[in-house]
């Protein structure tokens, strides 16, 4: 059992926090103050691949491993945790597009997306359906060779800047509303559709350099072409999407834990009280020790759960599950003690601090809220023999 990145993961690496370093950083502070959506840069990460990550390279995709994503994700969030976490959005519509749509729609949207030249929103909360997702009640009347969605979507990363919506709904035919998760199909929406409108951009604790807001559908017509999946295959789609999309965000968790870490070891070798560097009290070396530790761990953890998922084990849903609750608590524990390191300075904005505790508190949330992860890893755990497969 190898631990070490091989030649091109630590390639992937170096190339990730690079731009990060260049193109992140530097802005991620203005940005989450004036609340702008950098699709330029986003655009510029796409010339390096990153909003292709995992999209076949048949679609014109990097054609990367899970683990290898993750790696280039940990780095990017580093840099500016909540334009990467729509970057890794991105990366699951589009992927959820190329695996799922047919020869003709994939012609049609991938190759601009896979540059960032358009990008995609993820649309399955609704206002009444969030952890309950398969309770939605978006429907999809079929009509002749179209279907025609009404419903609303809430609380839509990039929702009103995107120009595609990955959109599950509930299929009604000739038999009526198809209940339960087998009812869900699932569609590509053009952003832009006659029909589709959106509410006021939300102000939101963190993740401020992505706009979010409600869709709302009023008889769009959608092409049987844009299904993606058979009918009745949507909620499937959209959990194999989210298996990916929670490895991401914990990922988006350890990278913006790793600077807030980073920033901490560097401040304590700085900052003097009592005549001597805070590096040197006990106190404050326990808690450094304790967060570089959780942080390993947790990272360790989500690799595992990359790794589930690339080779298709059958319990990858479990470990993409526990990999998600574990490494988002301990990404904002981490960061909200390294906050507390810094004292009176990490609480306010001219050190990053503040806005790495505001945007990492949102991914205990989205994926799927961490209860959730629980419920999911539970029930897996009571299975007969489960406690010998899981570890």
């Amino acid at each position: 059992m190898n631990f070490d990145l091989t030649e091109d993961q630590q390639a992937y690496r170096d190339a990730a926090r690079q731009f990060a370093a260049g193109e992140l950083a530097p802005h991620a502070a203005r940005w989450d103050e004036e609340q702008h959506f950098p699709k330029d840069v986003i655009r510029r990460a796409g010339e390096l691949g990153f909003c292709a990550l995992y999209t076949p390279v048949a679609d014109g995709g990097l054609g990367l491993s899970r683990l290898d994503a993750s790696l280039i994700i940990e780095e990017l969030a580093a840099g500016c945790t909540s334009t990467t976490a729509y970057i890794t959005i991105h990366n699951m519509a589009l992927w959820m597009i190329a695996t799922f749509g047919s020869d003709a729609l994939k012609a049609q949207w991938c190759p601009s997306m896979v540059t960032g030249e358009k990008l995609a929103s993820y649309c399955l909360t609704e206002p009444t359906a969030g952890s309950d997702a398969a309770s939605l009640k978006t429907i999809a009347k079929r009509a002749g060779d179209h279907y025609v969605l009404s419903g609303s979507k809430a609380f839509i990363s990039g929702a009103g800047a995107t120009d595609v919506l990955v959109v599950m709904a509930r299929l009604e035919d000739e038999r009526g509303v198809h209940p339960g998760a087998g009812g869900v199909c699932s569609f590509l929406v053009p952003g832009d559709a006659p029909g589709v409108s959106y509410g006021r951009k939300e102000q939101k604790m963190g993740w401020n350099s992505q706009p979010t807001r409600q869709i709302n559908f009023d008889g769009v017509s959608v092409p049987v072409g844009n299904r993606l999946g058979a009918e009745g295959e949507g909620f499937k789609i959209a959990m194999r999407g989210l298996d990916g999309g929670r490895i991401n965000i914990a990922t988006c968790s350890i990278g913006t834990a790793q600077a807030a870490l980073d920033q901490s070891a560097r401040y304590m070798s700085e900052r003097k009280q009592f005549g001597q560097a805070i590096s040197q009290f006990q106190a404050l070396q326990f808690k450094l020790a304790d967060m570089a530790t959780e942080l390993v761990a947790a990272r360790t953890m989500v690799r595992l759960a990359a790794w589930k998922l690339d080779s298709k084990d059958p319990d990858a849903t479990t470990f993409c599950a526990m990999a998600k609750r574990f490494a988002t608590d301990v990404g904002f524990d981490v960061c909200n003690a390294a906050l507390q390191l810094h004292g009176g300075y990490g609480y306010i904005k001219e050190f990053p601090l503040e806005r790495h505790v505001r945007d990492s508190r949102v991914h205990q949330i989205l994926e799927g809220t961490n209860e959730i992860m629980r419920v999911i890893i539970a029930r897996r755990v009571l299975m007969e023999g489960a406690t010998e497969v899981i570890r």
